[in-house]
């Protein structure tokens, strides 16, 4: 599902250990679907494991704060893979 980081995109911006955090995450996920691992299993596991790290660090009120602010940036293309640049 997840192609090297390309040098294009929402990561840009806040540079370089978050590129190479989604590299990592990349790879890590190549791996599990070449197991059989499935990719809804996977995004869902991956969704928990990233909220429960933001409850953890940041508390239950912002973590939702944030999440309140997704429905946006996905209908805008943010999250959109395949969303093409200019």
């Amino acid at each position: 599902m997840f192609a090297p980081a390309s040098g294009h995109g929402v990561f840009d911006r806040d540079g370089g250990e978050r590129q190479l955090a989604l590299e990592y995450l990349a790879e890590a996920w190549n791996v599990a679907e070449d197991d059989g691992v499935q990719t809804g299993s996977l995004a869902h596991a991956s969704l928990f494991a990233a909220l429960a790290t933001f409850v953890k660090m940041h508390g239950d009120e912002a973590t939702a704060d944030l999440i309140a602010l997704l429905p946006d940036r996905i209908r805008s293309g943010e999250y959109n893979l395949d969303r093409i640049l200019q």
